[in-house]
């Protein structure tokens, strides 16, 4: 019989297994977000647009288009919504999104260059890499030597993306017929053709780019604070804000180059993941990979079976989709202030 002291004192000592099941419950939305990923993309691979069948990868429709369109969509939208969350602590505007701020638009505008004067042999990763970059200094430059703050980088962004689009749609207007059809399919955000060379292409840049941003995830916690700020705790203001640049563009240039202009994603998602689950910036960068990820193949394969047996290009579905979201984010913003 235990004495009346260890009868006391036995119910407030916690049991020998509690901290396993601490871990186990650490554990389960983990794990609960591993099995819908497994589970979305297994789905992915199995729509064919009016049904679902369980995917034979011996079968070359999955082995061939429906897994290289799978692959591309979860590569899109992580190096999207990691250039978006990177990209908004470097302006220090939750609007800023490489769509937006002209990043994706001198994307676009060199891939076209490209298509329209026959230059393949540049290849076009490598030409959304360097129009993205020259677009992303261009903007940084011009708002050091205008000023204008926050609201002022945004404009400038709007201006350099409406300069952009109206270069592109100049060289589509003096180009032929067949690169006309073939730049305006691939310029509406189109996974159909990202298989092949163009997804072996654009891996290792977008790869590149979110390792990169994920580097500078510290520094660009400090640059929110202000440049001053981020001086004053030993940030190199000037190192973090070139290569948060060449990462983003390395990460849009590789997205642009294999999808084409897809909007709304580097804006909605790491705002998203902002507000629901919070972090440093680069748990954030990296949350925000994965769940844009996610949403783009989500997308996508709402894309393929809304007006099957035409394939709608997902850039149209994220561009009626993103306001709405937006719009709710919005909400949701203003009531946390509130």
């Amino acid at each position: 019989m235990p004495t009346s002291e260890a009868r006391l004192r036995w119910p407030h000592r916690p049991p020998v297994f509690a901290p396993l099941l601490a871990g186990l419950y650490g554990l389960l939305p983990r794990l609960a977000l591993l099995a819908a990923s497994a589970g979305l993309i297994l789905f992915a691979l199995g729509f064919a647009g009016d049904g679902w069948q369980w995917p034979d990868l011996a079968d070359p429709l999955v082995s061939a288009l429906r897994l290289p369109r799978v692959l591309s969509a979860l590569l899109v939208g992580a190096a999207l919504a990691a250039a978006g969350a990177a990209l908004q602590a470097l302006f220090r505007n939750p609007l800023a999104d490489p769509g937006l701020i002209g990043t994706a638009s001198g994307a676009a505008l060199a891939v076209v260059a490209v298509m329209a004067l026959g230059l393949v042999s540049i290849g076009l990763p490598t030409a959304a890499f360097i129009g993205a970059l020259l677009s992303t200094w261009l903007l940084l430059g011009l708002s050091r030597l205008l000023g204008g703050g926050e609201i002022g980088l945004l404009l400038l962004g709007l201006v350099l993306g409406s300069l952009a689009a109206a270069a592109t749609g100049m060289l589509l207007f003096l180009s032929d017929d067949l690169t006309l059809r073939s730049a305006m399919s691939w310029l509406s955000g189109q996974l159909g053709s990202s298989t092949g060379a163009p997804l072996a292409w654009a891996a290792p840049f977008a790869l590149a780019g979110i390792v990169l941003l994920l580097a500078m995830g510290r520094e660009l916690d400090c640059m929110l604070l202000g440049e001053d700020e981020a001086r004053s705790l030993g940030v190199p203001v000037e190192r973090v804000r070139l290569l948060t640049a060449i990462g983003a563009a390395l990460a849009v240039g590789a997205a642009v180059s294999a999808a084409g202009i897809i909007g709304f994603v580097g804006m909605m998602v790491p705002n998203a993941c902002a507000l629901l689950l919070g972090g440093g910036r680069r748990r954030l960068i990296w949350v925000s990979s994965l769940a844009g990820a996610l949403f783009l193949l989500l997308m996508d394969t709402l894309a393929r079976g809304i007006a099957y047996p035409v394939n709608l290009p997902v850039g149209l579905l994220a561009g009626f989709i993103g306001p709405l979201c937006f719009f709710w984010l919005f909400r949701l913003r203003a009531r946390r202030l509130a």
